[in-house]
């Protein structure tokens, strides 16, 4: 089969590789779209831990069950379906056990023709979805709906602000928080962007490159009651500045590094931070009910053949894109 395969740090090629085999319990897919993720580049650029070379990326894809191992019902043969990437979550919803992986390092990854992967990572793709739209969804929506469902626990009627938004996880969070019907803000250096997000139904957003922003929202619309944030770094302080008292702060990432912790602002209006990562196989479950029962679409950015999936992974470290990048890997 065709795969993507890094065999070094920023050495990338489709090449051909050995067809997976399903152990006990496993299934093989044959994989229809397959989506990249900022880990993917990190891992590209060996900015990850754990590295191993040479290794197939990829942690979001779709497609059709090939065949099954010893111990699983045949009739999953034929099966639409897409791929949990949270591997070994363990019993405590309240985080990941040690045994935790992520789909696509140190296991093989989506960026190949065929996948194999245990049977109890499936789920039915959403019927209302393409290919492409399903590949999109796995990671970032797992990842957006436990950090404003099961974090941070969003309301109703309730503000949210979510940072950068463009990236999958933001425009994931973006979509779920309208149609939980809270209000909706958003944060990016772009004004296209914004207004893309506005477009969605975003009720407004803030250029984070203006260093008086938080002074701005909190004259219309006043405090958040939600933050939703992926970059920490110095612009951390500045999303405590827009919190409402009360309001809870999730975040999932650090792309601009470890932030400065306004303490006394935290404690006096009573904020709550909350770290999260990925989501447990209960998160998952709620997340692709949520966005079977409303009929939610994935923003697709933009989709490449197999073949040019340099060029995807060129444009996800460029941070040029709104929405998922997507690799198409078989029209059939």
């Amino acid at each position: 089969m065709r795969s993507v395969q890094l065999s070094a740090v920023k050495q990338l090629a489709v090449t051909e590789v050995a067809d997976p085999k399903p152990a006990a319990g496993e299934v093989v897919v044959n994989l229809r779209a397959a989506a990249l993720n900022h880990r993917d580049v990190w891992i590209l650029n060996g900015q990850y831990a754990g590295l191993k070379w040479p290794c197939i990326p990829g942690s979001d894809g779709a497609g059709t069950v090939s065949a099954v191992g010893d111990g699983v019902d045949s009739t999953l043969v034929g099966r639409e379906v897409i791929i949990n990437p949270s591997f070994n979550w363990g019993g405590d919803e309240r985080a990941q056990g040690a045994p935790f992986q992520i789909l696509g390092l140190p296991r093989e990854g989506t960026l190949a023709e065929k996948i194999a992967v245990p049977a109890t990572q499936l789920a039915p793709k959403p019927a209302h979805l393409a290919w492409t739209e399903a590949a999109a969804l796995p990671l970032a929506g797992l990842t957006a709906y436990r950090a404003v469902f099961s974090r941070a626990h969003l309301q109703s009627g309730e503000r949210v602000l979510i940072s950068g938004i463009g990236g999958g996880v933001a425009l994931f969070a973006l979509q779920f928080a309208l149609a939980a019907k809270a209000e909706a803000w958003v944060t990016s250096s772009s004004a296209e962007k914004i207004s893309r997000a506005v477009a969605l139904g975003a009720k407004g957003g803030f250029d984070y490159r203006d260093g008086n922003w938080p002074a701005v929202a909190a004259k219309a619309p006043g405090g958040f009651d939600v933050i939703v944030d992926s970059a920490g770094g110095e612009g951390f302080g500045k999303l405590i500045d827009a919190a409402a008292p009360g309001a809870r702060v999730v975040f999932y990432g650090a792309t601009r590094g470890d932030a400065p912790l306004p303490v006394r602002k935290v404690f006096w209006r009573q904020l709550s931070l909350l770290g999260t990562t990925m989501g447990s196989p209960a998160d998952w479950e709620a997340m692709t009910t949520f966005v079977a029962r409303h009929r939610l679409r994935p923003v697709v950015s933009d989709v490449f053949p197999l073949a040019r999936a340099s060029e995807a992974f060129a444009l996800m470290e460029r941070g040029e894109q709104f929405g998922k990048i997507v690799v198409q890997i078989s029209n059939s």
